[in-house]
């Protein structure tokens, strides 16, 4: 059977195995569109918080990061995973034991203030907004190369139906939405790397195959590919940082902080019944995700030494333009694919040097999507890969929408502007709350400020400098007052976003950045990806200065941050 018609069964089997479920699981209150009704196993819980984790940055764009940056990638890595024992460790259960739906909640009954709501309510929109774009970057590369489109058709047809199963299902339908679609991503990740590594080592664990020698050689399979790129002025992909060892520190940073503090993947832990199942959840969750993150290094590593031998199969003999093989042309339609010969011989020159490099354009996005077509694998491989490209893409997006809408229905309209609205109002304004985000965040999609990790990157950076300090110092520290919080909040997120708009442009917008773009005009040498552990710093500073000059916060509060805090049961020490 031939790839188009093979990749349009299994795509079309899995979306209408997720539409099914969505229909089946309807949310019909809104304890069941914001918390899945609060009754979700741990086990379950924690496959889908993988797959609302691992989203299209980690399936499609991560090892694309990898691939091309060599250990300067494993930034993503170290943070994401970092990041993932932080929240399970400091914050999951104290959230879970409070018991509300969302995190500004969370802050405004901490913090006895609608206005630090109010506050954490525009700092998750700013996160999880910046978040979906990338996102509906990863659809779009997804979808482009499915139904062999180009870009911004991808990214409209993806925004479609996510519009259909997240309006529809809320949490209770993404819950388990999410659990079939983590077992698609994970054997759409680990299938073809599994082929892969035994084309080339001979060893059928990717995670081993990396570290092994080649088939029939005794040369490993990286030291090969650090020859490969270093002979056409690549620095060496083995030991590679990323700018230097302070950015890569902070990048590292950001993320860890980043993902403690994002909305999306906290309110997760509200739905299971009880405490001890938020720490359980979070348990599975990260053995769920560590199945893809140690697989990532061995696909990063083994498509690039594919992708550069394809272009060039021997030193010095590139790829003859009448010869580039049908994946070559297919993801050329995408427009995220493209050469153009300058000195007229008919080949594809590939090389570090800008000025004899013809090729033009290879996006970071597509090789997780290529690589099983690269390695000339099976077409129901191919196929699987892009069913899985899709639903890591659409399992995280949702999750996101999610966020927005309850924050928007439910801290503003409910909690805020009109407390006595029904149910059915609530839920209805949430519905139309998700509508507009899809369609704003598919806007911005369209002229995304990077490839996919990299925006998801400013995201957990905008979270890191805003929702993580605060969240941190409500459930650890009595003293800090709601003015504290409001200011640190501000202050944090503010000159994150300076930060990022100086160098990036205003809302991404190309033309708007204001210095001149480069590594001079960083500060320290962080990159803009990387300030959000800055913001976070002057979050806390803030947050404890303002603090000390204001009025200690009541008593009812400091005892619900003793109440979080202790365990249920515990009672009084006592003398021996």
């Amino acid at each position: 059977m031939e790839l188009q018609t093979m990749t349009y069964i299994v795509v079309g089997i899995t979306f209408a195995l997720y539409i099914g479920i969505a229909i089946w699981a309807r949310a019909g209150s809104t304890k069941d569109f914001y918390v899945a009704g609060g009754g979700i196993n741990p086990v379950q819980n924690g496959m889908a918080t993988a797959a609302d984790w691992m989203s299209a940055a980690s399936f499609i764009s991560m090892a694309g990061l990898i691939a091309f940056m060599g250990y300067g990638g494993s930034v993503f890595l170290m943070g994401w995973t970092g990041g993932y024992v932080i929240l399970a460790m400091l914050l999951a259960p104290y959230l879970r034991k409070y018991g509300k739906f969302t995190v500004p909640e969370f802050i405004g009954d901490r913090f006895y203030s609608n206005a630090a709501r109010a506050v954490a309510v525009v700092c998750l929109i700013i996160c999880s907004v910046t978040y979906v774009i990338g996102q509906m970057k990863g659809v779009g590369v997804a979808f482009s190369r499915f139904l062999e489109v180009d870009y911004d058709t991808g990214l409209y047809v993806g925004m479609t139906i996510v519009f259909f199963y997240a309006v529809l299902g809320g949490m209770k339908g993404i819950t388990y939405t999410q659990i079939a679609q983590y077992c698609v991503l994970i054997l759409a990740y680990t299938i073809p790397a599994i082929f892969i590594s035994l084309q080339l080592t001979g060893n059928p664990i990717p995670q081993l195959g990396l570290g092994s020698t080649m088939v029939g050689t005794d040369v490993y399979l990286l030291d090969r590919l650090d020859q490969v790129v270093m002979e056409i002025g690549f620095k060496e992909y083995t030991t590679d940082v990323r700018l230097s060892g302070l950015n890569m520190f902070a990048y590292t940073l950001s993320l860890m902080i980043g993902t403690a503090g994002l909305p999306h993947v906290i309110i997760r832990f509200f739905t299971v019944p009880k405490v001890k199942d938020a720490r359980s959840s979070a348990g599975w969750a990260l053995v769920f995700i560590a199945i893809l993150y140690t697989t990532a290094p061995a696909v990063a590593g083994m498509a690039r030494l594919n992708l550069m031998q394809t272009i060039e199969p021997e030193p010095g003999n590139y790829l003859a333009i009448d010869e580039r093989p049908q994946w070559f042309k297919n993801w050329e339609t995408t427009g995220l694919l493209g050469f153009e010969d300058k000195n007229g011989d008919g080949r594809i020159q590939y090389s570090a040097d800008p000025e004899v490099n013809e090729m033009t354009k290879v996006d970071n996005d597509i090789i997780v999507l290529a690589n099983p077509e690269i390695a000339k694998l099976p077409n129901w491989v191919i196929a699987l890969v892009a069913a899985g490209g899709l639903a890591a893409a659409l399992s995280t997006a949702a999750g996101l929408l999610l966020a927005i809408s309850s924050a928007i229905s439910h801290d503003l309209l409910k909690g805020m502007v009109a407390p006595n609205i029904s149910e059915k109002t609530e839920l209805n304004a949430s519905r139309a709350a998700m509508a507009v985000a899809i369609a704003g965040a598919g806007y911005l999609g369209l002229n995304p400020p990077g490839f996919a990790a990299g925006t998801v990157a400013l995201a957990f950076g905008l979270a890191a400098s805003s929702i993580f300090p605060a969240l941190m110092m409500g459930i650890f520290s009595k003293g800090i007052t709601k003015e504290g919080a409001i200011a640190g909040m501000v202050a944090g997120i503010g000159i994150t976003l300076y930060y990022v708009f100086q160098h990036k442009g205003i809302m991404f917008i190309p033309g708007t950045a204001w210095v001149q773009p480069g590594g001079e005009n960083w500060f320290m040498g962080i990159e803009p990806n990387a300030f959000g552990c800055v913001g976070a710093i002057v979050n806390f500073a803030v947050a404890y200065g303002v603090s000390k000059v204001t009025a200690a916060p009541p008593q009812e509060v400091q005892e619900l941050v003793e109440h979080i805090r202790v365990p249920v049961g515990a009672g009084e020490a006592t003398g021996h």
